[in-house]
């Protein structure tokens, strides 16, 4: 099975980007054939420093290796690499009525939490259509906010399959139900346009300190807390088993705790989980240039099948 995705090189990778989408794409790329790219083009969408825009990408390349993505089992490689991707996003767009755009929700939020609007952040489904059906994807890791996204996916490809045959493959959304929305400090979805973010490579002090950023609630020290609902429990619980959840869960009710404890638990799990990713973060800093080789070679074999996907496109809709 092709599963093919993606993270905005926009920042530092956090909690968010792990649970909603890496984590999957980790036990995905053993069995699968994998394609996982930096989505450079889609930060330009809105929020980003561009002077900082290369190094993020790199930055981002070291911490998906980091993480475990294996390029030897995996196409990995920059968006930007294989420029086919826009102009199937142009060749797209007259595919895509403008009403299926004006009912994006996540183009009303972030214009809604000040991010500017542009044609860039309207447009941006159609250029995530172009990712997926460039590389005819079967499966898509998506988070619940994204599934609206990969449905318009759908919706594009089926209109230019109707108009020109079965060229594009129809992608299905996976989603871990259970992790498919992972909280900020704030409570809110946590992403880097809302400032609410858990960098999963922050330093000790640091990550001690977001974590005690988490809203919850005012109740006393010595009093039962509830978990339900409750910010710190709801990302602890997405490095736990059941067992232990449960453990949790009789400790939260208890009332020997408070808030400050379960944030302490909280930054120890962070910490530990991360351990490995950390030391292999240490070595690819210092060999960047290995990490470009790998993703030279990973866009090579991703274009390489762009091209192929391109040349029908072109041929079906005029284009010599």
């Amino acid at each position: 099975m092709r599963v093919l995705s993606g993270i905005q090189s926009s920042g530092k990778l956090h909690i968010g980007n792990y649970f909603g989408a890496i984590n999957q794409m980790l036990k995905l790329q053993d069995d699968n054939e994998l394609f996982a790219f930096i989505a450079n083009y889609h930060a330009l969408s809105g929020g980003v420093d561009l002077s900082e825009l290369k190094d993020n990408t790199i930055d981002v390349a070291i911490d998906f290796l980091s993480l475990g993505i294996d390029p030897k089992k995996t196409v990995f490689w920059a968006q930007s690499q294989v420029k086919e991707v826009l102009e199937l996003y142009w060749i797209l767009s007259r595919y895509t009525p403008m009403g299926l755009l004006e009912r994006g929700h996540s183009y009303k939020d972030k214009t809604a939490k000040g991010i500017t609007a542009s044609h860039a952040l309207f447009s941006y489904p159609v250029l995530m259509a172009a990712d997926i059906l460039l590389y005819d994807a079967e499966k898509v890791p998506v988070g619940k906010d994204q599934i609206q996204h990969l449905e318009m996916t759908r919706d594009i490809a089926i209109k230019f399959n109707n108009e020109h045959g079965d060229i594009f493959t129809i992608p299905e959304a996976l989603v871990e139900k259970s992790v498919a929305t992972v909280p900020g400090t704030d409570g809110a979805k946590m992403s880097k346009s809302y400032k609410n973010t858990i960098e999963i490579f922050m330093e000790e002090k640091p990550l001690q300190k977001k974590c005690n950023k988490i809203i919850t609630d005012s109740t006393p020290l010595g009093e039962p807390l509830e978990y339900e609902g409750n910010n710190v429990y709801a990302l602890a619980s997405l490095f736990l088993n059941e067992e232990q959840k449960a453990e949790l869960q009789a400790d939260y009710k208890s009332g020997k705790y408070g808030h400050g404890h379960f944030k302490k638990y909280l930054k120890e799990l962070i910490w530990e989980h991360f351990r490995d990713a950390r030391e292999r973060k240490e070595y690819y800093t210092a060999h960047k240039e290995e990490v470009k080789e790998l993703l030279a070679e990973g866009a090579s074999k991703a274009k390489a099948i762009a091209s192929k996907k391109m040349e029908i496109v072109r041929d079906a809709v005029g284009i010599i």
